[in-house]
């Protein structure tokens, strides 16, 4: 609930604003802890605007790759938990981060654990971070802690963008593609058609076809136009269900070339959510665990969660990933083997995780240089030959007069 306040500090000087609480008497006991004297608070329902309503407002991944960047250095320098998430607080630029943060520091200062107050937001903070910080305070290492989630919310941010935007471009062909050619069909071949019919000379059938097509887009686009909005609210449907997630991701997996960076995406951030949370002293038990839930693929999920069950029953790590070649490689089960034979199981997965890191770096980059040439040879040839349809003709008719 929201409550909108009016105040009186120290120094007497008039404070009012607004704050986040679960009820009044809360929202009063924050209040008093920073030291302010309540001249009044009333409960207020927030009106907002269709850009201000909660839907719209988000914490990115990238907002918390720079909080996390930004605890990590305040604990360096020594500073306190509960006035490093007040500092933060005030000074983010993002609305609803900025009173996430408030509610965590008025957690501190009520005596719950940082882990305690992070875990109320489990919409800006996964379960992964809340462990990993509960893990930094059980082991007195939470600016070590800070400093490791930093740097792995770095890498994945920086892996996540980059597959992100290397899919963009090809997305964007395909559709500029589709919107010429039914530029062409819609609005181009028809004026030409005109042209070319009021001849009355023979028509090569390429030609027909092209009109008759040119013609179905004309009297019955709006049915195409409709199914293809059916179809994308029927995917969208469909990915909001369990069995569509899995049917998703297994195509994901199938596509030629994009199948094969998503599996080393995947695998790039299951070596490093492990090499972290063992790092951070976290059991194998409760690392396999989490990263299940993290690796972003329900098919990979149900196989860490296989593995799971099984090292629970006393296999180990590698025996368990080797009964799924298809989906983990060799060379990451013999890596994973040589890593629990000499004890360094930890080193061996940051070194996983670097590998795969290039090796998707390498994917984005072949996938980006193969798709760049061939839709614009595509592109080129659907516009060509639609032009040379209807232009042969007119040729013909010029050159016979």
């Amino acid at each position: 609930m929201l409550f909108k306040y009016k105040a009186v500090d120290e120094k007497g000087i008039n404070k009012e604003g607004e704050i986040d609480a679960a009820t009044r008497d809360m929202a009063i006991s924050a209040l008093q802890r920073r030291s302010l004297v309540i001249i009044s608070i009333v409960d207020q329902e927030k009106k907002k605007s269709l850009f201000e309503l909660s839907f719209f407002e988000k914490v990115a991944m990238k907002d918390v790759v720079i909080l996390s960047r930004q605890i990590s250095t305040l604990f360096e320098a020594q500073v306190s938990a509960l006035k490093i998430f007040t500092m933060l607080s005030a000074n983010s630029e993002n609305k609803l981060l900025g009173r996430k943060l408030t509610q965590i520091a008025d957690d501190l200062q009520s005596g719950i654990s940082i882990s305690g107050a992070l875990a109320r937001h489990p919409d800006v903070f996964s379960e992964f971070y809340v462990n990993m910080v509960k893990s930094g305070e059980e082991t007195g290492k939470l600016t070590q802690t800070f400093s490791h989630l930093a740097d792995y919310l770095d890498r994945q941010y920086s892996l996540t963008s980059k597959t992100r935007n290397a899919l963009i471009y090809p997305v964007f062909v395909v559709v500029t593609f589709f919107v010429v050619m039914a530029m062409m069909f819609v609005v181009v071949i028809p004026k030409i058609s005109t042209i070319i019919l009021s001849t009355g000379q023979e028509i090569p059938m390429y030609t027909k076809i092209v009109i008759a097509l040119s013609n179905f887009f004309v009297h019955y686009g709006f049915i195409v136009l409709i199914a293809i909005i059916l179809l994308g609210i029927w995917i969208w449907r469909l990915s909001s269900t369990e069995k569509g997630q899995i049917y998703i991701d297994k195509v994901k997996l199938t596509i030629p070339a994009v199948g094969n960076l998503f599996r080393k995406l995947y695998l790039s951030r299951i070596a490093d959510n492990m090499d972290t949370m063992l790092t951070s002293g976290i059991s194998i038990i409760r690392a396999i665990d989490l990263t299940a839930e993290v690796v972003g693929s329900r098919i990979y999920k149900d196989i860490l969660k296989k593995v799971l069950e099984e090292v629970k029953a006393g296999s180990s790590l590698s025996a368990a990933f080797e009964k799924y070649p298809e989906l983990l490689p060799g060379i990451l089960v013999q890596m994973v083997k040589v890593g629990e034979e000499t004890g360094s199981l930890g080193t061996i997965l940051k070194t996983l995780g670097d590998f795969y890191k290039r090796e998707v770096d390498d994917a984005i980059d072949t996938l980006v240089g193969m798709i760049e040439p061939v839709m614009i040879v595509v592109l080129g040839l659907g516009v060509g030959i639609l032009l040379v349809s209807v232009l042969m003709p007119i040729y013909q008719m010029t050159g016979s007069m």
